[in-house]
């Protein structure tokens, strides 16, 4: 029997997966802030589904963490205050530079040639789209998000990258409440290359060290931004 056979009656396991997929993604841009109520009537006119499947996406949600149960009340998106932020950090830093040492020990000339093509590619992109101000460019994150996946993927721990990935993205929330893309007095591309060139050399420690530093960096501007926000 299928799974789809074993499923409630009315119950559409596509949608659900939509549902989840999109209401996470605007939890994690930002598009739906911190503490907004999310009232079944109104997101399932907005998100086109019914009350099962929207109740299921926002359950999905909870147990990441993204969305809190209210008692009684349905749900709401989870808080993102400025302090919680070091913590995440600190927990992205040992999670990160776990898995980097691993994958330093463990990887092979095909993991290195995807490290470096990673790192060329993301050199290659703006990371803004306007010249005159900064304007966050897609093509640079993308390539900035597999560039950070090239680091890791040789560490043959896949539910430790999938933690990994999982604070990544809290982290962006974060990024993305503050509105911090620009980084005063800072070479990014530099930070890149002096991990990837670490990295390369099999140098656990340094690159470690060099990964922690560039999040730690990255912390403290965006929980600078988000507390002006926030004040």
């Amino acid at each position: 029997m299928s799974e789809a056979e074993l499923l409630p009656p009315g119950r559409d396991p596509t949608l659900a997966t939509a549902v989840h997929r999109r209401l996470r993604e605007d939890i994690l841009s930002g598009r739906l802030p911190p503490g907004l109520k999310l009232k079944l009537r109104d997101l399932a006119e907005s998100y086109g589904a019914g009350a099962s499947p929207m109740r299921e996406a926002l359950s999905k949600l909870a147990a990441e963490g993204l969305a809190e149960r209210l008692e009684h009340r349905g749900f709401r998106v989870a808080a993102a205050a400025p302090g919680q932020l070091a913590g995440l950090i600190r927990a992205r830093v040992l999670a990160e530079c776990a898995a980097l040492s691993e994958a330093i020990r463990r990887g092979d000339a095909a993991w290195e040639d995807a490290l470096v093509l990673a790192e060329h590619r993301l050199n290659r992109v703006a990371r803004s789209l306007d010249p005159g101000r900064f304007t966050a460019n897609p093509e640079w994150e993308a390539a900035h998000r597999q560039f950070h996946r090239a680091l890791l993927a040789a560490c043959g721990a896949p539910p430790l990258v999938a933690f990994c990935e999982r604070l990544r993205e809290e982290a962006g929330r974060y990024r993305a409440l503050a509105n911090t893309v620009a980084y005063p007095d800072r070479d990014v591309a530099a930070e890149h290359a002096a991990i990837a060139r670490a990295t390369l050399a099999r140098d656990a420690p340094a690159a470690s060290a060099l990964l922690a530093q560039h999040y730690e960096r990255t912390g403290a501007f965006v929980g600078a931004d988000l507390g002006r926000h926030t004040a």
